[in-house]
């Protein structure tokens, strides 16, 4: 059986601006790939949207890549949810994607329904497992979406700790990690020797790499797995969360993360994304090749001397179908006509960065902020990124939030 491995699509995604016309090529471009090589079973590890509430577009797009995925109903397709996914949303779209030959994962504990299944059949299941049988072959499937408290539907922090010098994140993690290596352990004994052994989660491996764009699961490593928990008995684990493609070292069996299949920051640059097609047979190891993505449009870092400099490197890479990260050196602020004006050349500009080569403005700007507020720092973050003024009912939700959290709109100190 042939498998591509693949995870955190993200679609919808808005760095300041939409990312859907990627990946609407990447889609294409995956879809290809699959009839290329071949593949029976495309396993998407979470994160298929970048939000719990996706728009029009991206929803549009998402089941336009299961359409072709599945090769009408020729291809199985599973697809569990990750931290960024509604569960709900997914669990609705279930019983028609089931027909053609989508297997949605919701939650933890999801019971995958039987009987047929585009071309295939579901011939067994229960809680967070399935066994389908594709061309004759069978493969057991432990799907374990993003396992936060809520979706697991138990108590995972039980253990308290009275002793005052009790490191209670370190207590934490233990139990959660514990806990999940339990869940595996006993969804594990559905595996056999005649099924092809497959595990898929979306979960942070301590100690793996992380990226600037992901939303972090872990509060401090409380809700991180160690690599003695993870799946033992499984012919492969794959793995979504983290945006770079990479295997979980010192596990008992073959753990990879796919990645992203874009860039989503400028600390993915220095790597190819990737999926992996994995080929299993019962009882022997997986031959595991890594498929590369095209980057349909690169992020860059572009560094300038001065205002001057930035808006002339503006004008000679207008044109070009990049992503630019533009860091400036300057003596003093950037004002907003440079910033609009830059952007105006240049549209496809992440961030603007100043980097202040005169220790006295820089100390000066530091102090200024010290001294605002909470509120005025919202307007001048927004004012900045959307080049307009909040208005009056968006900062009446902004410091609503604010306030609910315990937080006044005093001079911010910190």
């Amino acid at each position: 059986m042939r498998i591509l491995h693949t995870s955190d699509w993200h679609l919808g995604k808005l760095d300041g601006m939409s990312r859907l016309e990627e990946q609407e090529l990447f889609v294409n471009d995956f879809i290809k790939i699959l009839d290329k090589e071949n593949i029976n079973m495309v396993i998407v590890a979470g994160d298929i949207y970048d939000t719990s509430n996706p728009s029009a577009e991206a929803e549009k797009l998402f089941y336009k890549s299961l359409k072709g995925m599945t090769n009408n109903g020729k291809r199985i397709v599973v697809l569990v949810s990750g931290n960024h996914d509604n569960p709900d949303r997914m669990a609705a779209a279930n019983p028609l994607a089931f027909e053609q030959g989508v297997i949605l994962v919701p939650y933890p504990k999801t019971t995958v329904q039987t009987g047929i299944c585009g071309s295939h059949k579901i011939v067994g299941s229960g809680e967070g497992f399935f066994e389908v049988e594709i061309n004759g072959e069978r493969a057991v499937i432990v799907a374990v979406p993003y396992p936060s408290e809520k979706r697991l539907n138990e108590i995972i922090f039980t253990e308290t700790c009275d002793d005052e010098n009790c490191n209670s994140e370190i207590s934490m993690q233990k139990n959660y990690s514990t806990r999940l290596g339990e869940l595996f352990s006993m969804l594990e004994e559905n595996f056999r020797e005649d099924t092809i052994n497959v595990v898929v989660s979306h979960i942070y491996v301590s100690g793996s790499e992380e990226s600037d764009s992901e939303r972090k699961i872990q509060l401090g490593g409380s809700m991180s797995v160690n690599i003695c928990d993870l799946p033992k008995k499984a012919q492969y684990v794959a793995l979504g969360h983290l945006h770079r493609p990479q295997e979980v070292k010192n596990a008992m069996v073959k753990t990879l993360y796919s990645g992203s299949p874009l860039q989503y920051s400028k600390s993915e640059i220095g790597y190819s994304k990737s999926g992996y097609v994995v080929e299993l047979s019962p009882k022997k190891e997986p031959v595991i090749n890594r498929v590369l993505y095209n980057n349909f449009k690169p992020i860059e870092i572009w560094k300038a001397s001065s205002i001057n400099d930035a808006i002339e490197l503006c004008e000679r890479n207008k044109e070009r179908n990049v992503w630019a990260y533009l860091e400036i050196n300057t003596e003093s602020y950037i004002n907003y006509e440079d910033i609009k004006r830059i952007k105006s050349i240049k549209k496809d500009i992440l961030e603007i960065r100043p980097i202040i080569t005169n220790e006295v403005v820089e100390k000066e700007m530091y102090s200024s902020l010290r001294q605002k507020s909470i509120s005025e720092m919202f307007k001048l973050f927004y004012k900045k990124n959307r080049e307009v003024e909040p208005t009056n009912e968006l900062m009446e939700l902004f410091m609503s939030i604010v306030e609910g959290g315990d937080v006044t709109d005093e001079t911010h100190t910190t």
